[in-house]
């Protein structure tokens, strides 16, 4: 079962207000975060490239949340 693009938007909106509430020292990042979109006039944005996108926010929420987590156990 594929996700609809409605679907995916609803995720990105998700985690985007849970990064800029609960992280906001990530949000600099959130603004130099390319959203891969095709360069032609007129593009479609595609389920696929929803998911590509909500994947990069979570990969750098994750990632955050590790170098945390690793600065707090070495503290």
């Amino acid at each position: 079962m594929t996700t609809t693009k409605e679907k995916w938007s609803e995720k990105i909106l998700h985690i985007t207000l849970k990064i800029k509430e609960q992280y906001p020292e990530l949000g600099k990042f959130l603004d130099e975060m390319p959203i891969t979109i095709p360069a032609k006039k007129m593009a479609t944005i595609t389920p696929k490239i929803l998911q590509e996108y909500y994947n990069s926010l979570t990969e750098l929420l994750n990632n955050y949340l590790i170098e945390q987590f690793c600065n707090n156990e070495i503290d």
